[in-house]
């Protein structure tokens, strides 16, 4: 039976090559070597190492799959595995809840037609948690702290500081359907086909001379329309439902 100095037990854990950036780089390698206290879950040992359990897959000891709560004994050797993708989360389809940190990717998935919430102030942790379980929602960030709070429905850490590699990760991830320009990138409502006099007095003079072809926020009433950025916008979507969906159907865009 392994033991450590002190006489405590000692695990070994083969963690997936993708997982190893949350582990402190003198930590990794293809083997990791944990002491434990005999009575710690595995999963409290996977966090213990940084890892958040929203990124782990299956757990498996010597090719036997066992569960978070299982309590690893002296001498095991442990496979963690990272979540397989792309990930099922309950419900018919997923959607977000983001942290203050993640604007610009939140309006690129309501660009998309993905259900993205988006807290634009730094509310705190439990709050946030809150609002995850309450509303059901995949709760993305950077801070693993967050992740790793018991009461959110579920999580996703967001691995880059890119919003165009952000995006890739999350699509790739959930698979979320895609209906571009059918949400308000402003506050997350539906966006309906809006008649030219209907808004025309929201819009400034060259738009009304420039432009025929609107779409409204039912929430915001925020109004949408081919304008200067169209060209760039577009290229997010094609782009996206090259790789993640099916044709778009388009009602407007922002201007």
């Amino acid at each position: 039976m392994r033991r450590n100095s002190e006489g405590l037990p000692r695990i070994s854990l083969r963690i997936a090559p993708e997982l190893r950036v949350f582990v402190a780089v003198e930590r990794r390698g293809d083997i990791t070597d944990v002491s434990t206290d005999g009575a710690s879950s595995l999963g409290h040992v996977v966090e213990s190492l940084g890892i958040p359990l929203t990124e782990v897959g299956r757990l498996s000891v010597g090719g036997l799959d066992v569960p978070v709560g299982h309590v690893p004994a002296a001498g095991e050797e442990i496979t963690v595995e990272a979540v397989r993708r792309p990930q099922r989360v309950p419900g018919p389809s997923p959607t977000f809840l983001l942290d203050v940190h993640l604007g610009t990717l939140a309006r690129r998935l309501r660009l998309l037609g993905v259900d993205a919430a988006y807290e634009n102030e730094d509310i705190g942790d439990p709050a946030l948690a809150r609002r995850s379980a309450l509303e059901r929602r995949v709760m993305l960030s950077r801070d693993r702290g967050l992740l790793r709070r018991r009461e959110i429905f579920a999580g996703g850490y967001v691995y880059s500081d890119r919003p165009e590699d952000q995006l890739r990760d999350v699509l790739g991830r959930f698979a979320p359907p895609l209906a571009p320009w059918t949400r308000c990138v402003a506050c997350n409502g539906t966006l309906t086909a809006a008649d030219k006099d209907t808004v025309r007095d929201r819009l400034r003079d060259g738009t009304r001379k420039s432009y025929d072809v609107f779409a409204r926020c039912t929430a915001c009433e925020r109004v949408y329309w081919k304008g200067a950025h169209h060209a760039h916008l577009e290229a997010v979507v094609e782009w996206a439902m090259r790789e993640y969906g099916p044709a778009p159907t388009a009602l407007g865009s922002a201007g």
